[in-house]
């Protein structure tokens, strides 16, 4: 390696210190989503950059759904698919199969990822500790069976496992009152589980590149945004149906402490490092 190219990788070391410095200590919630979670180039650098993420000093904690993974496992069964302004209808069959694929796939593929660079990760579902509590949920009046939305949070597990230096990586199903499981919306579930833990950053990672003016015109990416901002976009209906989970969970996110919320473009690899290390950032930032 010439002199030259190790200056400029020394140049670019010093430019990410003021933010290792900004971050060290703190805790950060990715939400893990979109194609990031299929294409296994892209498992393998998001995995790498958590890992890089933890060892210069942030906390970061992972929350995943898995609804293509799901759906494709229910086709197989030949089990019914339908939804109901978005929301999965689970029935109890329906909740045995998202527990295994949660739980039992995605979960464990993406610890093992981590734990392919050493010790650091743990696999949990919102279930584990009654982490996430929730009550049934209704859409336009109709039963989507076990189906829930978050009521409560109990962070203590997150917060002894962070503590001690683990990775969290969370499967998003709840618990009610009675013990029973339910399927819980993952973008929501990071956004409560970012506020219960007094996270710094809430960070999910889809397959656009952020927030559009017009959904139509790559041109008006909207880099920054505060609430008043956003409430206006959601007003005038120019958000998309899969957007708007997101952008309603970074909105309630920020009401309840977390100080920033990003949406980020999981499909280029390294995005969370070029989110939190660079001064340009990527995707839409989300502020009070």
């Amino acid at each position: 390696m010439g002199l030259e190219k190790a200056m400029e990788k020394a140049r670019i070391l010093m430019e990410a210190l003021p933010f290792i410095k900004e971050y060290y200590g703190r805790t950060v919630v990715i939400k893990f989503g979109g194609n990031a979670m299929v294409d296994e180039e892209l498992k393998a650098s998001f995995a790498s950059d958590i890992v890089l993420m933890r060892y210069v000093g942030i906390k970061p904690v992972i929350v995943h759904g898995g609804g293509p993974q799901i759906t494709e496992f229910m086709d197989r069964l030949s089990m019914e698919v339908r939804f109901v302004d978005g929301h999965r209808v689970t029935d109890a069959a329906a909740m045995e199969v998202v527990k295994m694929v949660l739980v039992g796939k995605i979960n464990k593929e993406i610890v093992s990822l981590i734990n392919g660079h050493g010790d650091l990760s743990v696999g949990l579902s919102g279930e584990d500790g009654r982490m996430l509590m929730v009550r049934k949920k209704e859409a336009r009046g109709e039963d989507l069976g076990f189906v829930g939305e978050v009521v409560g949070v109990n962070p203590r597990v997150l917060e002894r496992l962070t503590q001690e230096g683990f990775i969290p990586v969370v499967a998003s199903i709840g618990v009610d009152a009675e013990g029973r499981s339910y399927n819980v919306n993952a973008d929501h579930a990071a956004g409560a589980l970012a506020v219960a833990l007094r996270a710094d950053k809430l960070i999910y990672l889809t397959d656009v590149d952020g927030i559009y003016r017009d959904l139509g015109d790559p041109s008006t990416l909207i880099s920054e945004l505060n609430m008043t901002q956003a409430h206006e976009l959601i007003e005038a209906g120019s958000m998309s149906r899969g957007m708007l989970p997101k952008l309603r969970s970074c909105l309630e996110a920020l009401r309840g402490g977390v100080k920033r919320a990003h949406i980020v473009n999981g499909t280029v690899r390294h995005a969370l490092l070029l989110e939190i290390y660079t001064p340009e950032g990527i995707g839409t930032m989300l502020t009070p």
